[in-house]
C-alpha cells in the first residue's frame, strides 16, 4: 500500500501496528512482521492481531493460575489467554477481547485441559484447541481507535460469526472482476457416509446416511470417536453426506465496489450468494467468507478486493 512521506525508521517490525483505512473508515489493524525495501518500494509484510499470540509462551504454566480447566467455556480460555499475554511486562498490545459465551465445555475431572509450562506452549495454540472442539467457537478481528491508539477486538462467535446475506451478492459480470474458477473434485464427492462415532469394536457406534441419485456409488467414512449420542451422530453424517454430494468449489474471487455488494458490507464469517457464468461453467451457490483482503490502485490497475471463500455448507456449527 502507499505511504507519504515513510522513511525506514518509521518502521520497526515486531514493534509497530500498522492501520489500514478506506474513506476515513478503519478496514484492518495489525502488527508488522517484516519490512525489506526494493530500490523505490517498501513492501511491508504483517498480520492480524492473533498472529502475536503465536510468538508468545506460557511461561507460568496454567495461564498463571487460570487453569487447569474442567467443564470450562471455551470461549473464557480464550479470554484468559489473552489476559495472560497482555499482563506480562511490554505485552500489552491494547487488544479487547468480547464477553460472548458459548456452551462449548473443555475438559473433564478425570482429563482436564492443562496448559503445562514444561512444554513451552505457544498461546496461539491454544487458542487454536478451543476452536478446534467440536462444536467449539469462531473468532475474527477488527479495529477501531481508543484515545487516539490502534485498538484491536476480537470478535467471538457462537455457534457461528456471521450470518446468511440475503442482502448482498457476487456475480459474474455484475460486481466479480476476473475470471474465477469453479473446481470440480470427485475425489471429496460421495452420496454414502458411515459415521463411526464412540466404543470399540461390535460396540462401536455407526450411523450411516446414503440417497441414490443416479450417479456411480461414492463412500466417505466420517471419524467422530467421542460421540455417544446416535441421534447426534446421525445428524453429523446427514450433514457431511449433502456437503460431501454437492460438486464445485469457488475458493477464490476479485470483486470491485458495487451497490450489490459494496466494499466492507461484508465480514467473515457470512454466507453470501455467488454466481459464476462462463465459457466453461455455469455455477450458483453459497460460500461463506473465510478472509479478504484489498489492493489499493497501482497507476492505471484500480483498486482490487480479493474474498477467499469456502463452501457454506461444508461447516457445521454447535448447537
Amino acid at each position: 500500500m502507499p505511504f507519504r512521506n515513510l522513511v525506514g525508521s518509521d518502521i520497526s517490525p515486531a514493534n509497530t501496528v500498522l492501520v489500514v483505512e478506506r474513506d476515513d473508515t478503519v478496514l484492518w489493524g495489525g502488527l508488522i512482521w517484516r519490512a525489506e525495501p526494493e530500490g523505490d518500494k517498501f513492501p511491508i509484510e504483517a498480520s492480524g492481531w492473533g498472529s502475536y499470540l503465536h510468538r508468545r509462551h506460557d511461561l507460568h504454566g496454567e495461564l498463571d493460575g487460570r487453569g487447569p480447566y474442567v467443564h470450562a467455556d471455551a470461549c473464557q480460555v480464550i479470554r484468559d489467554v489473552w489476559a495472560y499475554a497482555q499482563s506480562q511486562p511490554d505485552g500489552n498490545l491494547n487488544v479487547a477481547v468480547d464477553p460472548s459465551t458459548s456452551r462449548t465445555k473443555v475438559g473433564m475431572p478425570a482429563e482436564p485441559y492443562k496448559v503445562e509450562w514444561w512444554e513451552s506452549p505457544v498461546l496461539g495454540d491454544v487458542v487454536d484447541d478451543m476452536t478446534k472442539v467440536d462444536g467449539g467457537p469462531e473468532w475474527t478481528e477488527s479495529t477501531t481507535y481508543s484515545d487516539g491508539r490502534p485498538s484491536g477486538q476480537i470478535r467471538l462467535g457462537w455457534p457461528r460469526l456471521g450470518t446468511r446475506r440475503t442482502d448482498i451478492m457476487f456475480a459474474s459480470g455484475v460486481n466479480i472482476t476476473d475470471v474465477a474458477s469453479v473446481m470440480y473434485d470427485g475425489d471429496e464427492y460421495a452420496q454414502v457416509v458411515i459415521a463411526l462415532g464412540a466404543g470399540e469394536g461390535r460396540g462401536r457406534r455407526r450411523a450411516v446416511d446414503a440417497v441414490r441419485n443416479g450417479r456411480l456409488r461414492m463412500e466417505r467414512v466420517l471419524e467422530v470417536p467421542g460421540e455417544k449420542g446416535n441421534d447426534r451422530l446421525a445428524t453429523r453424517a446427514r450433514r457431511e453426506r449433502i456437503a460431501r454430494q454437492t460438486l464445485g468449489e469457488v475458493s477464490e474471487i476479485q470483486v470491485v465496489d458495487h451497490p450489490s455488494a459494496p466494499i466492507g458490507s461484508w465480514q467473515v464469517g457470512d454466507d453470501v450468494r455467488v454466481r459464476i457464468h462462463d465459457q466453461w461453467t455455469d455455477w450458483d451457490g453459497w460460500c461463506r467468507i473465510t478472509g479478504w483482503r484489498i489492493r489499493p490502485p497501482q497507476g492505471d490497475d484500480g483498486e482490487r478486493v480479493t474474498l477467499s471463500l469456502a463452501r457454506a455448507d461444508g461447516f457445521v456449527y454447535g448447537g
